[in-house]
């Protein structure tokens, strides 16, 4: 068969027509039951259909290119309201996964995101009363 090209299911033998026809339609809507319980599926009905980072709306003919993050990286953290996912189209996907790696590369030791940066601490004007008496003008 040529790539790209598609067949019809082969009928199951034995079964007469009406009793294939009952069994994949079965099998359809227990491969869409499947389908609905993976958190894809759960994270498309809870969210709109729009890149959370770069704002693309997604319609059904191109939703194969909104994916959906884990926000901790944790493939296996899936809480069913979605507090852990968010939808990205597969070029901000990528770019938040190399921002990852990258983190790691430079010895992030967990897989959360970046932490927050330390607090400055250097203070310009903290001895300026003494640098104005010395400069007395």
């Amino acid at each position: 068969m040529a790539i790209g090209s598609y067949s019809t299911p082969r009928p199951r033998k034995g079964l007469k027509r009406p009793e294939r026809l009952d069994s994949l339609v079965r099998d359809a809507r227990q491969n869409r039951d499947t389908r609905m319980a993976g958190y894809r599926e759960q994270s498309l009905r809870i969210h709109p259909l729009v890149c959370a980072r770069c704002g693309r709306v997604f319609e059904r003919d191109n939703l194969v290119e909104l994916t959906v993050h884990h926000k901790d990286h944790n493939h296996d953290h899936n809480p069913p309201d979605g507090s852990n996912w968010e939808n990205l189209c597969i070029y901000c996907h990528d770019n938040e996964h190399a921002r990852q790696v990258e983190y790691q590369a430079r010895g992030g030791d967990d897989g959360a995101a970046d932490p927050e940066p330390a607090a400055a601490t250097h203070s310009p004007f903290a001895n300026l009363k003494e640098l104005l008496a010395g400069n007395k003008l």
